[in-house]
C-alpha cells in the first residue's frame, strides 16, 4: 500500500531536519561518473569557450565558494553534496581535467571520478544545439575514449558510482514557440528515453555496475516558464510537468529493468519531483519563505532575466529560496535534496538510497 502523503512529509521532515552534519560513511566509494545538464554541471561549459550557456561570473558560487565556478547556484550541487556525504573531493570537470594534462599540469586524470555534465544539455542531442552545449551522447563518448585509452581502469569502474540526470532542458525547449515540435508530447518523451536507455546499455558495457538515475524536478514551476507565450505565472505550468511525470516514470521503468537486462548491475531512482513538491507544499516547515520566485534575478517571477546578467537584482537571504535564478535551486534546497537521497525512504529513492548503493558490491 502506498505511503501516505502525511507519513512521506513527517519522514522526510524527520530527514532533513536532523541537522546539516555530513553523515557517517563506512562504505568505500573510490570514484563517482557524473553526466547530465546545468543541475549537475560543476564548471564544464567555463571550459568551453564556444558554449554560450554560462555561470562563470559573479555572484554564482558566491555562498560556498565564494567566487563563481561555473556551476548555476550559489553554491554546491546535488552531485557535490553527494560526493562529500562519502567522503569524496569534488569531481573534476571533464574539459578542465583534459586541460590540466594538455597543459601537462596533470599527468593522469583524477581518481575520484569525473564530471561531464554540461549546462544547457540534454538528451537529445538537439537541444541547445546552437548554444554548443555537450549533450549526453557527446558526454558519454568522453566517458568512453578514457576508458578505451585506459586513462580509467575497468576494476575501478565496477565500485565507483555513475550519476545521471538530464531531461529538464529538452522538456522546457519543447515548449519554445520557434519550431514549432513535430512530435507529440508522448513521442517526444519516448524518443528522451530512448537515448537514457542507450546511455544506460553503453555505460554497462563499459564497466558501470552502480548507476543512480534521477528523476527531473517539476520543471513547469521555475521562474523562467515567465518567458514562454502562454504560460502561466500564478500557478506551475501543468503540461510541462505533465511531461516530467511521463518521463520520470519511464526513468523509473529503465531502472526496474536493470537487475534483469545487466547482469551484476545495481540502479536506483531518486525521486526528486516528488520530493520538492513537498517542499513547494509545505515552505515554512522546511525554513522556506518563497519556494516561486527566483532569489536572483529580474522581471516576473524574477525568471526573465539571468542572475548576473544587467539589471538583476539579488534577495537578502538565498537560503530562503528554493530558487536561485530563473532555473536552478538555491544550494539549500540542493542540500535538501541531497540528503533525502543519501538516507532517504522508498518515497525518495527506490529501491535502496544512495547511501546503501555506495555500500553495496557488485556481484560481476
Amino acid at each position: 500500500m502506498e505511503m501516505s502523503f502525511f507519513k512521506i512529509l513527517l519522514f522526510l521532515h524527520l530527514i532533513i531536519n536532523a541537522g546539516f552534519a555530513v553523515p557517517v560513511f563506512g562504505g568505500k566509494v573510490p570514484a563517482v561518473y557524473v553526466f547530465g545538464d546545468s543541475i549537475f554541471d560543476a564548471g564544464n561549459n567555463h571550459f568551453n569557450r564556444n558554449c554560450t550557456a554560462q555561470a562563470d561570473f559573479p555572484p554564482y558560487g558566491s555562498s560556498f565558494f565564494h567566487h563563481p565556478t561555473g556551476r548555476f547556484t550559489n553554491g554546491r550541487t546535488v552531485a557535490d553534496f553527494l560526493s562529500q556525504f562519502m567522503g569524496l573531493p569534488l569531481q573534476k570537470p571533464f574539459l578542465e581535467a583534459q586541460l590540466d594534462i594538455m597543459k601537462r599540469n596533470q599527468t593522469n586524470y583524477p581518481s575520484n571520478g569525473i564530471n561531464f555534465a554540461s549546462a544547457g544539455s540534454g538528451v537529445l542531442a538537439a537541444t541547445n544545439q546552437d548554444m554548443n552545449v555537450t549533450p549526453l551522447g557527446i558526454q558519454l563518448q568522453q566517458f568512453k575514449s578514457l576508458v578505451e585509452q585506459n586513462q580509467i581502469q575497468k576494476n575501478l569502474e565496477k565500485e565507483s558510482l555513475f550519476f545521471l540526470e538530464s531531461g529538464s532542458n529538452d522538456v522546457f525547449s519543447y515548449f519554445y514557440p520557434f519550431p514549432a515540435p513535430t512530435l507529440t508530447p508522448d513521442a517526444y518523451v519516448q524518443a528522451m528515453l530512448t537515448q537514457v536507455t542507450n546511455f544506460v546499455d553503453q555505460i554497462y558495457k563499459l564497466g558501470a555496475r552502480r548507476i543512480a538515475l534521477f528523476s527531473l524536478g517539476p520543471v513547469g514551476c521555475v521562474p523562467a516558464r515567465a518567458l514562454l507565450p502562454g504560460a502561466p505565472v500564478n500557478r506551475c505550468y501543468g503540461k510541462m510537468n505533465k511531461m516530467v511525470k511521463n518521463y520520470n516514470m519511464g526513468l523509473e521503468n529503465i531502472v526496474k529493468a536493470i537487475p534483469t537486462k545487466y547482469p551484476g548491475a545495481i540502479a536506483v531512482y531518486g525521486e526528486v519531483y516528488r520530493t520538492v513538491q513537498i517542499f513547494r507544499a509545505n515552505p515554512t516547515q522546511y525554513g522556506f519563505t518563497d519556494v516561486t520566485n527566483a532569489c536572483c534575478g529580474s522581471g516576473t517571477l524574477g525568471g526573465l532575466v539571468q542572475c548576473g546578467k544587467e539589471g538583476y537584482k539579488m534577495c537578502a537571504k538565498p537560503d530562503t529560496h528554493l530558487f536561485w535564478d530563473y532555473f536552478h535551486p538555491s544550494e539549500r534546497t540542493y542540500k535538501l535534496i541531497s540528503k533525502a537521497l543519501w538516507s532517504g525512504g522508498p518515497a525518495q529513492i527506490r529501491p535502496m538510497n544512495v547511501k546503501t548503493l555506495a555500500n553495496t558490491t557488485s556481484s560481476s
